[in-house]
């Protein structure tokens, strides 16, 4: 395993055992997806033993043929890459000693009651068994009103679970959301600041916000292929500054690829990054290692696995223990341990159901010559 010390640098795919023909490949289909307009805009990393190997833009920031080009560092909406994140700022709290994953979430968030909600563990709510549902039923009326998070925590407190909680594995942004409210009220910090304060600053992430941060919509990338929108999305879509600017823990985070490449890296470095020590090897390992045994549904703390009933998007041939997650936006992120591997790749718009996704990660798999 890489020390904490571990940076990556730049170099060429031969150095590190890959091919760069199979990567010219990964290029030849995401200009071909855009060139279709299936997607407009991309951006696409790829590392190997610490070295960034590429890392190039692809398409206008918006649909309109006259935007800014994407650069390798543009500013993409991350989705659901945004859940792991927010089990980090909660495992800081682990590591602290100020939370225990085998306690009630009722312990930290008292109103968290009735029914079975006495049985929800925090593990469980990031690890997705919690029972929680993905969304609350009244998830378009809140947004649509403008809601603030509080009022997401409050239904979501009381909203009916789907199950027993541990029996089965259902995705679940709700648990997310509880699991950002638990590290609110233990640090008295809003979860964009402590992230911000304990996670990106540390690890050098510059270019990553909960919510906008220092950025402008108009400097990000656009969600989508159109800019043409309905009112409901004006209102509250994912282009919306509303939606952009709520920092929802479980989709809100906004970053780059070579941020998230260093995030990843600092977990194949057993939780530090440039000799700054951010997460224990303790919980880098319980993040990245099956949690849910038992229920024959593989995911870590926070992050996904390869080989997850619910959801592959790290393609067919990463390794068994890979880890990473996507994002509704067209986005995914991945680190392969075995073959120190590293993928990031993000798009504006969900390609059927992920194939895109699956397709540039395999081909990134392949290219890995020795």
């Amino acid at each position: 395993m890489p020390t904490i010390d571990t940076q990556l640098r730049i170099g060429a795919a031969s150095d590190v055992g890959m091919s760069q023909d199979a990567l010219s490949q990964a290029e030849a289909i995401l200009q071909a997806e855009i060139t279709n307009r299936r997607i407009t805009a991309a951006s696409l990393l790829v590392a190997r033993n610490q070295t960034i190997v590429h890392s190039k833009g692809y398409g206008h920031l918006t649909p309109e043929a006259d935007s800014p080009p994407v650069k390798s560092d543009s500013v993409f909406l991350l989705a659901s890459i945004s859940k792991p994140i927010t089990v980090c700022a909660l495992m800081l709290l682990v590591d602290q000693g100020h939370v225990s994953l085998g306690d009630p979430v009722s312990l930290y968030l008292p109103e968290f009651q009735g029914g079975e909600r006495h049985k929800v563990r925090v593990r469980y709510i990031l690890s997705h068994t919690s029972g929680m549902p993905d969304m609350l039923p009244e998830n378009t009326v809140l947004r649509r009103a403008h809601a603030p998070l509080s009022e997401f925590v409050r239904r979501a407190a009381r909203t009916p679970l789907l199950y027993s909680p541990n029996t089965d594995f259902s995705y679940q942004s709700k648990g997310i959301l509880l699991a950002s409210e638990i590290v609110e009220r233990l640090t008295g910090k809003r979860l964009r600041d402590f992230e911000e304060e304990e996670i990106f600053q540390p690890l050098g992430m510059k270019d990553t916000a909960l919510g906008l941060g220092q950025f402008k919509i108009s400097d990000t990338v656009w969600c989508g292929t159109s800019m043409e929108e309905t009112e409901d999305q004006e209102r509250f879509g994912p282009n919306s500054p509303y939606w952009r600017d709520l920092g929802n823990p479980w989709g809100g985070v906004h970053s780059t690829g070579p941020d998230l490449a260093i995030l990843l890296q600092s977990m194949l470095n057993g939780g530090g990054y440039g000799g700054r020590r951010v997460f224990s090897l303790a919980s880098v390992e319980a993040m990245t290692t099956d949690q849910n045994g038992a229920l024959n549904a593989p995911w870590g703390l926070g992050w996904g696995l390869a080989g997850s009933r619910a959801w592959n998007f790290f393609g067919e041939l990463v390794s068994p223990t890979t880890f990473g997650h996507t994002g509704a936006t067209g986005t995914v992120a991945w680190a392969d341990p075995e073959r120190q591997l590293i993928c990031v790749l993000l798009t504006n718009q969900m390609v059927d159901s992920g194939s895109l996704l699956r397709r540039i990660s395999n081909v990134v798999s392949s290219a890995v010559t020795c």
